[in-house]
């Protein structure tokens, strides 16, 4: 039987006034106890993942609530096991998160619960939802009804927003995985004059350990080797291939190294047309699984599939 590794999702923003400091000792515990994944630390905050034997991950727990700065950190724990990642990565970025929006101070006061999400989804038939992920994370899964924001990376939020601008004078409720990317978001969207915009406090994870599959659609995106999570009771999969329209829940990047976008690919899919493994803008400009530029195409003069 494969041994459990827990994997955790933490974040916190808050004041680090030495971020290369920490990340020394971040980067010792973690060694030391065996553990991988990935750990980001700036002067705004701390926002990790990571997996390893539940003692050791117990152990590392327990140890960054002992920091002053983190004693009372929120820790998401979900079931994985030791090819949940293949490496530690411990890096001080500018943020934890990237938004490029400049200074921002994250919003705190506008959080609803699972219990009052859940209440107002129900209640209120007006309210919309927002989905502030990527747009491959939202083709995977998300709540009934959401608008999904057409963006590739985090980053592109803020040219994205002007988008959004009907949305403007609406109750919006925003979400995102674990909440960290809402926290900016939010405070993004207050920027430019949304006044009336709450956002689900410890994300999906958090929902669906309460609530499950309640108005979600689909498997939750994660980025680490699981690629997603699921809760099997009354699940409605909605992930299609991006080519067939099969269902699958089988994400790849796009063959082409200087494109690499991850979109949805059913194995009968590739199977069937080799080349399938290019995202359907690549497949469209022309390219070929003979053309493409990757490790050992053809194109480079190697064999194929070296």
């Amino acid at each position: 039987m494969t041994e459990v590794h827990p994997v955790i999702l933490f974040y916190k923003y808050v004041a680090i006034p030495e971020p290369e400091s920490l990340a020394m000792a971040q980067r010792a515990l973690c060694v030391a106890l065996g553990l991988k994944g990935r750990v980001l630390i700036a002067t705004e905050g701390i926002n990790g993942t990571l997996a390893g034997p539940r003692a050791a991950v117990e152990e590392y727990v327990a140890a960054l609530r002992a920091l002053e700065f983190f004693r009372d950190i929120e820790i998401k724990a979900s079931a994985g096991d030791a090819q949940t990642f293949r490496k530690l990565i411990v890096k001080v970025r500018p943020e934890i998160v990237t938004l490029g929006a400049g200074p921002l101070v994250p919003d705190h006061g506008n959080h609803l619960s699972p219990e009052e999400w859940k209440r107002v989804l129900e209640e209120d038939p007006e309210v919309v939802v927002l989905d502030v992920r990527n747009r491959y994370e939202s083709a995977a899964g998300k709540f009934a009804n959401a608008v999904a924001c057409d963006i590739e990376h985090f980053r592109e939020l803020p040219d994205y927003v002007p988008q959004l601008e009907a949305l403007k004078d609406r109750k919006v409720l925003m979400y995102c995985t674990g909440g960290i990317r809402c926290e900016k978001a939010s405070a993004l969207l207050r920027n430019k004059g949304f006044t009336n915009v709450f956002q689900l406090h410890g994300g999906i994870v958090t929902y669906q350990e309460q609530f499950g599959n309640a108005h979600w659609l689909g498997e939750c995106f994660v980025f680490d080797e699981r690629m997603t999570t699921r809760v099997d009771e009354a699940m409605v999969p909605i992930g299609r291939c991006a080519h067939t329209g099969r269902p699958t829940n089988r994400f790849v990047n796009c063959l082409h190294d200087p494109c690499h976008v991850l979109f949805l690919l059913a194995e009968e899919t590739a199977r069937e047309n080799a080349d399938t493994r290019l995202c359907p803008a690549c497949l469209t400009g022309g390219l070929t699984s003979e053309t493409a530029d990757y490790k050992g195409s053809p194109a480079r003069g190697g064999e194929l599939g070296d």
